[in-house]
């Protein structure tokens, strides 16, 4: 045997064993990695307003504690205002809950000639079996979801954690990140961080004015049809339509659909409507004008980072899909060399008229017989003719 083999054979081992330990660990760590990475993204859409309140001569870690104190205060006021005014009129639903039922019954019935009642809707119900296994499995599931809840609140307080510590060190961190790279590179670091909080920025700047723009329209269309609920309708159709990209527009239609449809059938049509050619305008016309000075993304761009973003990370990499990949094409631009685009009418989606004789012309007339035209001997006394660079 060879002196090498036995070293060679437990290098291999060694290996990997490591890489089995790497990749166990990294599974165990990966929702602490997307924690972290959320709470990166949320270091950097806050950046702006600590950076300016350091420039004043505040304390970069006060001035962090001031702003997320700001951030919590308007987020605990607007889900105790949401809450109220969803507890009251889910009262006020659940109240009317029986002449909803009345009114699809009788629809029901006047459309399909049927006879249903909803006594006998009301009694069949209450005694299936899968009703009566639908409450123990719920019975059985509260310890469950008591420990969803506070894993939530655990992963929030982490994600917030990482958060303050990301703004209020952002400096430090900055530093000791370009202390283990060469100048040039620091500067190509520096530069990637600056674009990293310009283009964060703008998406959450943008993503609002959009939410607040589609709230006020969407409730101005359930006013006019006089459905219930409009204001906690538009705030919903509001938030869930502009941070769920793409598809959340959709999503957030179905609810006010599913109470348009209890006052009336055709109201859920035109819901459905008001949806789908708001959702063209918003991609089209609005959301362009707003992004164009912050985020700059294509819109296929945008829905190809979602949709990966969600097969990688889920809602998260949905939410962080398009500062990411904006921030990215924004730096390697940059290293992307370009040139002057030549003045051809092709370049500009128009087909060139009367510039010279295509190449498939000319061989119809010289491919049969060599000569320009069928029967006619060629001068010898002009110039050849042109060659297709000079055509």
């Amino acid at each position: 045997m060879p002196r090498w083999l036995p070293r060679a054979m437990v290098l291999a081992l060694a290996l990997y064993a490591c890489f089995q330990l790497g990749n166990w660990a990294f599974h165990q760590l990966v929702g602490l990695l997307i924690n972290i990475l959320i709470a990166f993204f949320l270091a950097l859409a806050i950046e702006p307003a600590v950076g300016r309140m350091a420039a004043h001569g505040m304390r970069r870690g006060l001035a962090t504690f001031l702003v997320f104190i700001g951030v919590l205060v308007a987020g605990v006021g607007f889900i105790v205002l949401l809450g109220s005014m969803l507890a009251g009129q889910i009262i006020e639903m659940v109240e009317d809950f029986p002449k909803y039922v009345d009114q699809v019954i009788n629809w029901i019935n006047q459309t399909f000639r049927t006879e249903f009642s909803r006594v006998d809707i009301q009694a069949s119900v209450l005694n299936s079996d899968w009703l009566r296994r639908y409450v123990q499995n719920s019975a059985t599931g509260v310890l469950d979801v008591s420990a969803t809840v506070l894993g939530g609140l655990f992963q929030l307080l982490t994600i917030f954690l990482f958060s303050f510590y990301f703004a209020a060190d952002g400096p430090r961190l900055r530093r000791a990140l370009c202390s283990v790279l060469p100048p040039a590179r620091q500067a190509e670091v520096l530069r990637a961080w600056e674009i990293a909080v310009d283009k964060t920025g703008g998406y959450i700047y943008s993503r609002g004015l959009m939410a607040l723009i589609s709230g006020v329209a969407h409730y101005i269309l359930l006013l006019i049809l006089d459905v219930p609920y409009a204001p906690a309708l538009a705030v919903w159709v509001g938030l869930i339509s502009q941070f769920i990209p793409t598809i959340g527009t959709y999503l957030a239609g179905a609810l006010p659909m599913l109470i348009a449809f209890t006052v009336n059938p055709w109201y859920a049509l035109w819901v459905l409507g008001f949806v789908v050619v708001y959702q063209q305008f918003e991609n089209y016309v609005l959301q362009p004008k707003l992004t164009a000075t912050t985020v700059n993304i294509h819109p296929a761009v945008a829905f190809g980072s979602v949709v990966a973003g969600t097969a990688l990370m889920g809602a998260v990499g949905a939410l962080i899909a398009i500062p990411a990949i904006a921030t990215l094409q924004a730096f390697l631009g940059a290293y992307v060399k370009r040139y002057a685009v030549t003045d051809d009418p092709r370049v500009h989606g128009r087909h060139p008229r009367g510039r010279g004789i295509s190449a498939f012309v000319r061989l119809r007339r010289t491919g049969r017989t060599g000569r320009d035209e069928p029967g006619r001997e060629p001068r010898t006394d002009q110039a050849p003719p042109p060659s297709d660079g000079d055509a």
